[in-house]
Parts: structure tokens; C-alpha cells; sequence
């Protein structure tokens, strides 16, 4: 009898504990649960959503009268009903109630902005984080404010002072936790942007974003978010880390079939082994006569120190160039960057990435001139085949003389990554 007693007090007092825990665990299953098809997950988060909203519409009635429980209440409400992917009104208006009855809820503020995102309003979400974060520093809110950011800034004029925003909020969060991997990710994605939206010149913001991606990775928490992997490897796939970016795609594939993660695996072998065929073509020195006697006759006036490929040193060479010639377009399946093989007046074949740049500005036959490139000695091992050649990369239309004359502007593109920008 008293323990019945002990336990009608207890449900008493904290009327909505289970419910929380339930919802909680909704999210965790939002956030972690990736079965290979979709629809399942559909399925589940509709059967533990109604589950929750059962355990909520069981608390007695006695039990809501509070202003404050009133405000729990709708809170609870409106977050089950927004744990799917699409905007939900019905969920607007329960979360609108719980911030005007109780404004100090900063989860209902949170979830509120959340929702809003969805719904494509972005400067309303920004301002229910922004009242969220009057109550307080707290990471969550800081890791919202920097993603949405990023969002507005967009297309906006002021987009580079926007994201170095986001950055600055995502630090902010690190510094409540350095241990908190979701605060890194966070951060990776604001300089990943963020070297982007500079014109990718700034490659401090690109090991930036790498670095802050490995100290998400100690999270055990954030061994279940696919992005962060895919992110990670997309990174690494634009430097060249070939093996890591596999590793990575691979290790997304598997946490979230439904990505494209295992796409992108197929496509990087695919261009490595079409490289590796290109470049055991080219291996025989006769075949390579003509286009280096050509390299001999064009006299460029440069600046710059005019080397071969065998004196570049790993990374950024600056104040030097490389003359070479285009011996073909390598075709593959993504959109960036271009790949094509050249060689130098040595005979040296290297492997060409090309970013900002349109396809037609560059074809076989052509003499290129690259300004202060950017080596890389590859070597990548994957399922027991070793990969292994030299590779030049050029981001923009400023490193690269074609046949002796400047690009112009017409021919370039803004390089992108994407890294993920959306509601959580």
C-alpha cells in the first residue's frame, strides 16, 4: 500500500519524467536509426511517436492545470509531432503556446526554431535561437545559431561575414565542451564553408575543418552520425587522401545505406582505375616525344621560377610554375573537379585536378602553365590494389596560363562543397 502511495506521489510531482524519457529516446532513434529501407524508419518513428503522445495524453488532467505544466505539456507535444523530416503546423502552434505560456523553456524555443526551419523561415528560427540563447549559453543553441548562418548566408552579400558567424558560434559551443563531438562537426562544416565562400584560397580553413572533423570522431556519440563521415571524406577526397576518403565513405555506407556513400566509392575507384590506365599508356617514352619537343619551343615570360614535377615539394609551391602539356581528359562521374593527364618537358606524366574552371577551357593538345601549384605524391591501398602517381591541383582560374594566355572570367565556376546544412 505505501509503496503504491510512494510511486502515485512520485507520478504526481514529476507528471511528465516518463514522457520526456520517451521522447528523448524518439530523437535517439531520429538521429541513429538507418535501416536499408527508408520506410522503416518512417514506420518507427510514427509507431514510438504515437507512443509517446499516448503516455502524454495519459497524465491526468489535474496534473496539466499549472501555467508551467500547461507550458511542459505543449512542449511535448509539439516536439513528438516534429521528429519527421517535413513541416508539420499542428506542431508550430503546440510549440507557439509553450514558449508564450512558460518563456523560459529553452528546449521549447529550440524546438520551435527547428520547426520553423523546416517551414522555410529562416529569420523566425534564427530569432527563437537568439531567445533561447538570452537565457543562457548553451551549446545546443549556439550549434543552431551556427548552422542556421550558414543557411541565410547563402547568397547573401554579406555571406563571408555570415559564416565567419557561424564559426564563431560553433567555437563558442566547443569552448562550453571540448568533448562534445557534435560541436566539432558543427565546426567543420562552418570552415569548410567558409573556405569556399574566401574563393579556396585559405587551405588553413580546409585543415581546419579536417581537424575539427577527427576531434568529432572521438565522440562515441558520433559514431552513428553518417554526415559526419561523408563529410569527412568528401574533405578528404578534395585533398587527395584517397585511401582516407574510401575509409570514410565506406564507414558513412554502412551507418546509413541510404546515402550515396557507396556511390561515391565506386565512382573514386572508378577514376582511379581510369587514371591508372591513362597513366600505363603514357609509361613508354616514345609515346611522349612529341609533346615534349613542343614544350621545348614555347618561351613564356613568367615571374615565377620555372621547375619540373620531380622538384615540387609536398603542398604549395610558391613563386614557382610548371610548363607541361595536356595528353588527355580523363571522364568520370562526378561533377568536380576536371581530371586530366599532362606531362612536363621531363617526360614526367602527372595527374591533373582541376576546380573553377570550366570543361572547355582546357582540351588535349593544349600547353598549360600552372602558377604555384599544389603537389601531391599519391599512393593509395584499397582492397589490395595500390594506387600510386603525382598529381598537381589548381582551384582557380588565376593558377593556370592556357597556351600561353590568362583564362577569363567567363570561364570560371565557383567551387562547392556542400557540407550539410539542415534542421536536427
Amino acid at each position: 500500500m505505501n509503496t503504491q502511495n510512494q510511486n502515485h506521489n512520485i507520478d504526481i510531482q514529476n507528471p511528465f519524467d516518463e514522457v520526456s524519457k520517451a521522447t528523448d529516446n524518439l530523437y535517439i532513434i531520429r538521429d541513429t536509426f538507418f535501416p536499408q529501407n527508408p520506410d522503416d524508419k518512417s514506420s518507427k518513428l510514427l509507431h514510438e511517436s504515437n507512443h509517446c503522445l499516448n503516455l502524454l495524453e495519459s497524465i491526468p488532467l489535474e496534473c496539466r492545470k499549472s501555467t508551467m505544466h500547461r507550458a511542459t505539456y505543449e512542449h511535448l507535444k509539439g516536439k513528438i509531432l516534429d521528429v519527421f523530416p517535413d513541416y508539420k503546423k499542428e506542431a508550430e502552434d503546440h510549440l507557439s503556446k509553450a514558449v508564450k505560456l512558460n518563456p523560459s523553456l529553452t528546449d521549447a524555443w529550440l524546438s520551435l526554431g527547428n520547426c520553423l526551419w523546416k517551414k522555410g523561415d529562416l529569420i523566425s528560427a534564427k530569432n527563437c535561437s537568439e531567445r533561447a540563447l538570452n537565457k543562457g549559453p548553451e551549446k545546443k543553441i549556439l550549434c543552431q545559431l551556427s548552422m542556421l548562418e550558414r543557411k541565410m548566408a547563402k547568397g547573401n552579400e554579406n555571406e563571408a561575414e555570415m559564416v565567419e558567424k557561424s564559426i564563431k558560434y560553433a567555437k563558442d559551443a566547443i569552448a562550453l565542451d571540448v568533448t562534445d563531438g557534435n560541436s566539432w562537426y558543427n565546426l567543420g562544416n562552418a570552415c569548410l564553408t567558409s573556405f569556399f565562400v574566401s574563393g579556396a584560397w585559405d587551405h588553413s580553413n580546409l585543415f581546419q575543418s579536417l581537424k575539427a572533423y577527427q576531434n568529432a570522431e572521438k565522440d562515441e556519440k558520433m559514431k552513428s552520425n553518417p554526415d559526419l563521415f561523408f563529410n569527412c571524406a568528401t574533405v578528404n577526397k578534395y585533398l587527395e587522401n584517397y585511401e582516407r576518403a574510401l575509409s570514410g565513405f565506406e564507414a558513412a555506407a554502412k551507418i546509413d545505406p541510404s546515402l550515396n556513400a557507396s556511390g561515391e566509392v565506386n565512382n573514386m575507384i572508378g577514376l582511379l582505375d581510369e587514371l591508372e590506365s591513362f597513366l600505363m599508356k603514357l609509361s613508354k617514352p616514345e609515346r611522349l616525344t612529341g609533346p615534349v619537343l613542343s614544350l621545348a619551343t614555347v618561351d613564356v615570360n613568367l615571374s615565377h621560377k620555372k621547375v619540373t614535377v620531380d622538384l615540387l615539394f609536398e603542398g604549395l609551391n610558391k613563386s614557382t610554375a610548371v610548363i607541361g602539356k595536356v595528353l588527355s581528359f580523363v571522364k568520370h562521374e562526378n561533377i568536380a573537379p576536371f581530371y586530366y593527364v599532362a606531362c612536363d618537358s621531363n617526360h614526367s606524366c602527372f595527374v591533373l585536378s582541376v576546380y573553377g574552371i570550366h570543361a572547355n577551357a582546357i582540351r588535349k593538345g593544349d600547353q598549360i602553365t600552372i602558377l604555384e601549384p599544389w603537389y601531391k605524391n599519391v599512393r593509395c591501398s584499397w582492397k589490395g590494389k595500390v594506387y600510386q602517381f603525382k598529381s598537381i591541383r589548381v582551384d582557380f582560374k588565376e593558377q593556370m596560363l592556357v597556351n600561353g594566355k590568362a583564362l577569363s572570367s567567363s570561364q570560371a565556376i565557383q567551387s562547392s562543397i556542400h557540407a550539410q546544412h539542415k534542421p536536427t
